[in-house]
Protein backbone atom coordinates (compact mmCIF):
# COMPACT_ATOMS: atom_id res chain seq x y z
CA UNK A 1 0.00 0.00 0.00
CA UNK A 2 1.82 3.17 -1.32
CA UNK A 3 -0.62 5.61 0.08
CA UNK A 4 0.46 7.45 3.24
CA UNK A 5 -1.76 10.01 5.21
CA UNK A 6 -0.56 13.42 5.08
CA UNK A 7 0.03 13.74 8.96
CA UNK A 8 3.00 11.71 8.02
CA UNK A 9 4.15 12.49 4.75
CA UNK A 10 4.57 16.23 5.47
CA UNK A 11 6.01 15.07 9.05
CA UNK A 12 8.72 18.05 9.97
CA UNK A 13 12.24 16.32 9.06
CA UNK A 14 14.39 19.16 10.60
CA UNK A 15 13.26 21.77 13.34
CA UNK A 16 13.33 24.27 11.14
CA UNK A 17 10.29 23.13 9.31
CA UNK A 18 8.54 22.40 13.00
CA UNK A 19 5.42 24.63 13.40
CA UNK A 20 4.22 26.49 16.24
CA UNK A 21 6.70 25.30 18.83
CA UNK A 22 9.52 27.84 18.29
CA UNK A 23 10.70 28.56 22.13
CA UNK A 24 11.15 24.14 21.95
CA UNK A 25 13.14 24.51 18.86
CA UNK A 26 15.26 27.82 20.36
CA UNK A 27 16.42 26.06 23.36
CA UNK A 28 17.14 22.49 21.51
CA UNK A 29 19.16 24.24 18.84
CA UNK A 30 21.36 26.36 20.93
CA UNK A 31 21.84 22.97 23.27
CA UNK A 32 23.20 21.22 20.20
CA UNK A 33 25.19 24.59 19.09
CA UNK A 34 26.99 24.82 22.76
CA UNK A 35 27.14 21.19 23.53
CA UNK A 36 25.42 21.35 26.35
CA UNK A 37 22.33 18.86 25.75
CA UNK A 38 20.72 17.12 28.63
CA UNK A 39 20.09 13.39 29.13
CA UNK A 40 16.77 13.46 29.89
CA UNK A 41 14.02 15.59 28.03
CA UNK A 42 10.16 15.57 29.10
CA UNK A 43 7.95 16.93 26.06
CA UNK A 44 4.43 17.37 27.24
CA UNK A 45 1.24 19.12 25.61
CA UNK A 46 -1.84 17.62 23.58
CA UNK A 47 -2.31 15.79 21.27
CA UNK A 48 -0.63 16.42 17.76
CA UNK A 49 1.32 19.47 18.49
CA UNK A 50 4.72 17.62 17.80
CA UNK A 51 6.25 16.16 20.63
CA UNK A 52 7.00 12.68 19.49
CA UNK A 53 8.07 14.34 16.14
CA UNK A 54 10.64 16.71 17.91
CA UNK A 55 12.01 13.57 19.05
CA UNK A 56 12.57 12.69 16.44
CA UNK A 57 14.18 15.22 14.92
CA UNK A 58 16.51 15.41 18.33
CA UNK A 59 17.87 11.76 17.66
CA UNK A 60 18.96 13.01 14.12
CA UNK A 61 20.71 15.84 15.36
CA UNK A 62 22.49 13.86 17.85
CA UNK A 63 23.34 10.61 15.91
CA UNK A 64 24.00 13.16 12.16
CA UNK A 65 27.08 12.11 10.51
CA UNK A 66 27.86 16.10 11.30
CA UNK A 67 26.70 16.23 14.55
CA UNK A 68 25.80 16.58 16.81
CA UNK A 69 23.90 19.54 15.06
CA UNK A 70 20.94 21.61 15.05
CA UNK A 71 20.61 20.69 11.04
CA UNK A 72 21.24 17.07 10.47
CA UNK A 73 22.13 16.25 7.02
CA UNK A 74 19.17 13.85 6.43
CA UNK A 75 21.24 12.22 4.27
CA UNK A 76 23.90 10.14 6.28
CA UNK A 77 23.20 6.88 7.13
CA UNK A 78 22.21 7.44 10.49
CA UNK A 79 19.59 10.71 9.51
CA UNK A 80 18.25 8.08 6.99
CA UNK A 81 17.37 4.83 9.28
CA UNK A 82 15.98 7.57 12.27
CA UNK A 83 13.36 8.85 9.64
CA UNK A 84 12.55 5.57 8.25
CA UNK A 85 12.42 4.48 12.21
CA UNK A 86 15.06 1.43 11.71
CA UNK A 87 17.87 2.61 13.61
CA UNK A 88 19.04 0.07 16.21
CA UNK A 89 20.05 3.81 18.20
CA UNK A 90 16.55 5.19 18.83
CA UNK A 91 14.15 2.78 20.68
CA UNK A 92 10.74 4.18 20.61
CA UNK A 93 8.59 2.49 23.32
CA UNK A 94 4.57 3.09 23.84
CA UNK A 95 4.31 3.78 27.70
CA UNK A 96 0.71 2.74 27.49
CA UNK A 97 1.46 -0.79 26.71
CA UNK A 98 5.39 -0.90 28.34
CA UNK A 99 4.44 0.09 31.43
CA UNK A 100 5.55 -3.00 34.02
CA UNK A 101 8.77 -2.87 35.72
CA UNK A 102 9.41 -5.65 34.34
CA UNK A 103 9.91 -3.94 31.18
CA UNK A 104 11.80 -1.11 32.28
CA UNK A 105 13.91 -3.92 34.20
CA UNK A 106 14.28 -5.37 30.58
CA UNK A 107 15.12 -1.54 29.03
CA UNK A 108 17.76 -0.87 31.59
CA UNK A 109 19.57 -4.05 30.56
CA UNK A 110 19.75 -3.16 27.20
CA UNK A 111 21.14 0.11 27.87
CA UNK A 112 24.39 -0.81 28.98
CA UNK A 113 24.80 -2.02 24.96
CA UNK A 114 26.60 1.08 23.61
CA UNK A 115 24.98 2.64 20.15
CA UNK A 116 25.42 0.96 17.37
CA UNK A 117 25.94 3.21 14.54
CA UNK A 118 25.80 6.74 15.88
CA UNK A 119 27.34 8.20 19.06
CA UNK A 120 23.82 8.28 21.42
CA UNK A 121 21.30 5.24 21.92
CA UNK A 122 17.88 7.82 22.15
CA UNK A 123 15.07 6.18 23.86
CA UNK A 124 11.56 7.48 23.32
CA UNK A 125 8.76 6.73 25.61
CA UNK A 126 5.58 7.89 24.48
CA UNK A 127 2.88 8.13 27.05
CA UNK A 128 4.95 8.31 29.57
CA UNK A 129 2.48 8.76 32.34
CA UNK A 130 0.87 5.42 31.23
CA UNK A 131 3.85 3.82 33.77
CA UNK A 132 3.03 2.35 37.02
CA UNK A 133 4.84 3.34 39.99
CA UNK A 134 6.64 0.57 40.27
CA UNK A 135 8.11 1.44 36.70
CA UNK A 136 8.95 4.65 37.46
CA UNK A 137 10.76 3.90 40.61
CA UNK A 138 12.91 1.52 38.57
CA UNK A 139 14.10 4.03 36.39
CA UNK A 140 15.00 6.41 39.20
CA UNK A 141 18.39 5.36 39.49
CA UNK A 142 19.42 4.56 35.61
CA UNK A 143 17.66 8.09 34.91
CA UNK A 144 19.82 10.05 37.58
CA UNK A 145 23.08 8.49 36.42
CA UNK A 146 22.56 7.22 33.07
CA UNK A 147 25.62 6.03 30.93
CA UNK A 148 26.95 8.81 28.61
CA UNK A 149 26.08 7.30 25.42
CA UNK A 150 21.56 7.37 26.65
CA UNK A 151 19.50 9.98 26.28
CA UNK A 152 16.06 9.61 27.14
CA UNK A 153 13.02 11.88 25.29
CA UNK A 154 9.66 11.05 27.08
CA UNK A 155 6.38 12.64 25.52
CA UNK A 156 3.05 12.69 27.65
CA UNK A 157 -0.39 14.37 27.49
CA UNK A 158 -0.61 14.65 31.16
CA UNK A 159 2.44 15.93 32.83
CA UNK A 160 0.59 16.01 35.97
CA UNK A 161 0.39 12.69 36.31
CA UNK A 162 4.11 11.57 36.45
CA UNK A 163 5.86 11.51 39.55
CA UNK A 164 7.82 14.94 40.94
CA UNK A 165 11.15 12.65 41.24
CA UNK A 166 10.67 11.73 37.52
CA UNK A 167 10.02 15.25 36.52
CA UNK A 168 13.41 16.75 38.95
CA UNK A 169 15.45 15.00 36.90
CA UNK A 170 14.62 16.14 33.25
CA UNK A 171 14.00 19.36 31.46
CA UNK A 172 10.63 19.86 30.84
CA UNK A 173 9.26 21.36 27.81
CA UNK A 174 5.96 22.29 27.58
CA UNK A 175 4.26 22.12 23.80
CA UNK A 176 1.87 25.05 23.30
CA UNK A 177 -1.39 24.28 20.98
CA UNK A 178 -0.66 25.68 17.49
CA UNK A 179 -2.35 29.11 16.77
CA UNK A 180 -5.06 28.59 13.87
CA UNK A 181 -3.27 30.99 11.37
CA UNK A 182 -0.12 28.57 11.27
CA UNK A 183 -2.13 25.47 10.99
CA UNK A 184 -3.92 27.42 7.97
CA UNK A 185 -0.39 27.99 6.76
CA UNK A 186 0.65 24.35 6.88
CA UNK A 187 -2.61 23.34 5.31
CA UNK A 188 -2.04 25.71 2.33
CA UNK A 189 1.33 24.53 1.45
CA UNK A 190 0.12 20.72 1.77
CA UNK A 191 -2.69 21.66 -0.60
CA UNK A 192 -0.24 22.81 -3.02
CA UNK A 193 1.98 19.95 -2.75
CA UNK A 194 -0.90 17.72 -3.36
CA UNK A 195 -3.12 19.29 -6.04
CA UNK A 196 -5.58 20.03 -3.95
CA UNK A 197 -7.86 22.64 -4.60
CA UNK A 198 -9.25 24.19 -0.88
CA UNK A 199 -10.35 28.20 -0.42
CA UNK A 200 -9.73 29.83 2.44
CA UNK A 201 -12.73 29.51 4.47
CA UNK A 202 -12.38 25.25 4.30
CA UNK A 203 -9.56 26.01 5.71
CA UNK A 204 -10.46 28.03 8.63
CA UNK A 205 -12.94 25.37 9.31
CA UNK A 206 -10.39 22.73 8.93
CA UNK A 207 -7.98 25.05 11.36
CA UNK A 208 -10.87 25.53 13.84
CA UNK A 209 -12.30 21.97 13.92
CA UNK A 210 -8.29 20.55 14.86
CA UNK A 211 -8.48 23.02 18.31
CA UNK A 212 -4.86 23.73 17.82
CA UNK A 213 -3.74 19.99 16.99
CA UNK A 214 -1.44 19.86 13.57
CA UNK A 215 -2.34 16.03 13.16
CA UNK A 216 -6.29 16.41 13.16
CA UNK A 217 -6.46 19.17 11.10
CA UNK A 218 -4.40 17.29 8.70
CA UNK A 219 -6.05 14.09 9.03
CA UNK A 220 -9.74 16.04 8.54
CA UNK A 221 -8.50 17.65 5.34
CA UNK A 222 -7.44 13.83 4.19
CA UNK A 223 -10.83 12.78 4.84
CA UNK A 224 -12.49 15.70 2.96
CA UNK A 225 -10.54 14.55 0.02
CA UNK A 226 -11.77 11.20 0.19
CA UNK A 227 -15.07 12.23 0.89
CA UNK A 228 -15.24 14.63 -2.31
CA UNK A 229 -11.85 14.54 -4.18
CA UNK A 230 -9.11 16.90 -4.82
CA UNK A 231 -11.75 19.82 -4.92
CA UNK A 232 -13.08 20.55 -1.33
CA UNK A 233 -16.56 22.63 -1.69
CA UNK A 234 -16.95 24.15 1.72
CA UNK A 235 -20.65 23.00 1.94
CA UNK A 236 -19.38 19.49 1.75
CA UNK A 237 -16.66 20.71 4.35
CA UNK A 238 -19.30 21.81 6.80
CA UNK A 239 -21.32 18.61 6.20
CA UNK A 240 -18.27 16.20 6.78
CA UNK A 241 -17.00 18.35 9.96
CA UNK A 242 -20.83 19.19 11.76
CA UNK A 243 -19.66 22.65 11.45
CA UNK A 244 -21.96 25.09 11.53
CA UNK A 245 -21.79 27.41 8.50
CA UNK A 246 -20.83 31.26 8.99
CA UNK A 247 -24.04 32.18 7.04
CA UNK A 248 -26.59 30.71 9.58
CA UNK A 249 -24.27 32.38 12.67
CA UNK A 250 -25.36 35.16 11.31
CA UNK A 251 -28.68 34.75 10.25
CA UNK A 252 -29.16 33.61 13.88
CA UNK A 253 -27.90 36.84 15.46
CA UNK A 254 -29.08 38.96 12.52
CA UNK A 255 -32.86 37.83 13.42
CA UNK A 256 -31.44 38.64 16.90
CA UNK A 257 -30.47 41.62 17.23
CA UNK A 258 -33.41 42.98 15.17
CA UNK A 259 -35.73 41.19 17.70
CA UNK A 260 -37.42 38.83 15.04
CA UNK A 261 -38.51 36.09 17.09
CA UNK A 262 -39.66 34.34 13.79
CA UNK A 263 -36.59 35.07 11.94
CA UNK A 264 -34.21 33.82 14.67
CA UNK A 265 -36.57 30.75 15.06
CA UNK A 266 -36.22 29.83 11.68
CA UNK A 267 -32.77 30.33 11.39
CA UNK A 268 -32.15 28.26 14.53
CA UNK A 269 -34.40 25.41 12.35
CA UNK A 270 -31.84 25.12 9.46
CA UNK A 271 -28.90 24.99 11.54
CA UNK A 272 -30.82 21.94 13.26
CA UNK A 273 -31.80 20.66 9.90
CA UNK A 274 -28.18 21.45 8.42
CA UNK A 275 -27.51 18.13 11.34
CA UNK A 276 -25.36 20.75 13.87
CA UNK A 277 -24.82 19.55 17.32
CA UNK A 278 -26.92 22.14 19.72
CA UNK A 279 -23.73 22.36 21.58
CA UNK A 280 -21.12 22.97 18.98
CA UNK A 281 -23.28 25.31 17.84
CA UNK A 282 -23.88 27.79 21.01
CA UNK A 283 -20.06 27.33 21.30
CA UNK A 284 -19.71 28.83 17.58
CA UNK A 285 -22.06 30.68 18.30
CA UNK A 286 -20.28 32.36 21.37
CA UNK A 287 -17.06 32.71 19.48
CA UNK A 288 -18.52 34.74 16.32
CA UNK A 289 -19.57 36.60 19.33
CA UNK A 290 -16.31 37.15 20.68
CA UNK A 291 -14.83 38.04 17.39
CA UNK A 292 -17.29 40.46 16.94
CA UNK A 293 -16.60 42.17 20.29
CA UNK A 294 -12.58 41.99 19.64
CA UNK A 295 -13.24 43.89 16.26
CA UNK A 296 -15.23 46.59 17.85
CA UNK A 297 -12.72 47.23 20.49
CA UNK A 298 -9.35 46.57 18.92
CA UNK A 299 -8.45 48.67 15.95
CA UNK A 300 -6.32 46.33 14.09
CA UNK A 301 -7.63 43.12 15.23
CA UNK A 302 -6.30 40.44 12.89
CA UNK A 303 -3.86 38.47 15.07
CA UNK A 304 -6.79 38.41 18.06
CA UNK A 305 -9.17 36.64 14.95
CA UNK A 306 -8.12 33.26 14.16
CA UNK A 307 -9.85 33.27 11.19
CA UNK A 308 -8.84 33.73 7.43
CA UNK A 309 -9.03 37.25 5.54
CA UNK A 310 -12.64 36.92 3.64
CA UNK A 311 -14.16 36.08 7.49
CA UNK A 312 -12.36 38.62 9.06
CA UNK A 313 -13.36 41.56 6.60
CA UNK A 314 -17.36 39.63 7.31
CA UNK A 315 -16.56 40.45 11.02
CA UNK A 316 -15.34 43.57 10.89
CA UNK A 317 -18.27 44.84 8.52
CA UNK A 318 -21.09 43.25 10.96
CA UNK A 319 -18.95 44.87 14.13
CA UNK A 320 -19.18 48.28 12.32
CA UNK A 321 -23.41 48.18 12.00
CA UNK A 322 -23.36 47.15 16.24
CA UNK A 323 -23.22 49.07 19.34
CA UNK A 324 -20.83 48.33 21.62
CA UNK A 325 -24.17 47.80 24.01
CA UNK A 326 -25.39 45.22 21.45
CA UNK A 327 -22.80 43.15 20.89
CA UNK A 328 -21.66 43.18 25.13
CA UNK A 329 -25.88 42.14 25.47
CA UNK A 330 -25.54 39.28 22.94
CA UNK A 331 -23.00 37.92 25.63
CA UNK A 332 -25.16 38.63 28.70
CA UNK A 333 -27.75 36.94 27.42
CA UNK A 334 -25.93 33.67 26.72
CA UNK A 335 -23.55 33.31 29.22
CA UNK A 336 -27.28 33.74 31.64
CA UNK A 337 -28.44 30.30 29.77
CA UNK A 338 -26.80 27.17 30.87
CA UNK A 339 -27.06 24.67 28.54
CA UNK A 340 -29.45 21.39 29.09
CA UNK A 341 -29.22 18.93 31.85
CA UNK A 342 -28.67 21.95 34.57
CA UNK A 343 -32.25 22.71 33.87
CA UNK A 344 -34.71 20.77 36.00
CA UNK A 345 -37.53 21.57 33.23
CA UNK A 346 -36.35 20.31 29.84
CA UNK A 347 -33.82 17.90 28.49
CA UNK A 348 -34.25 19.07 24.97
CA UNK A 349 -30.74 21.23 23.97
CA UNK A 350 -32.89 22.75 21.05
CA UNK A 351 -35.75 23.91 23.12
CA UNK A 352 -33.48 25.81 25.52
CA UNK A 353 -31.36 27.36 22.73
CA UNK A 354 -34.85 28.30 21.40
Amino acid sequence: MDYQVSARKHRPMTFSEVTGQAHVVKTLTNALTSGRTAHAYLFSGMRGVGKTTMARILAKALNCDKGPTPTPCLKCPSCLEIGAGTSFDVMEIDGASSNSVDDVREMRETIKTGPARGRYRVYIIDEVHMLSTAAFNALLKTLEEPPAHVVFVFATTESHKIPQTILSRCQHFTFRRIPRREIIDTLQRVAKAEGIAIDERSLSALARASDGSMRDALSLMDQAVAFGGKRVAVDDLMMLLGSVPHELLRGVLDAALAREASGALRSLAAVQDYGCDVRQFSGELMEHVRNLLVAKVVADADDLIELGPEEQAEIKADAGRLSLDHIQELFRVWKSRPMPGVSPWTTSRNCFVS
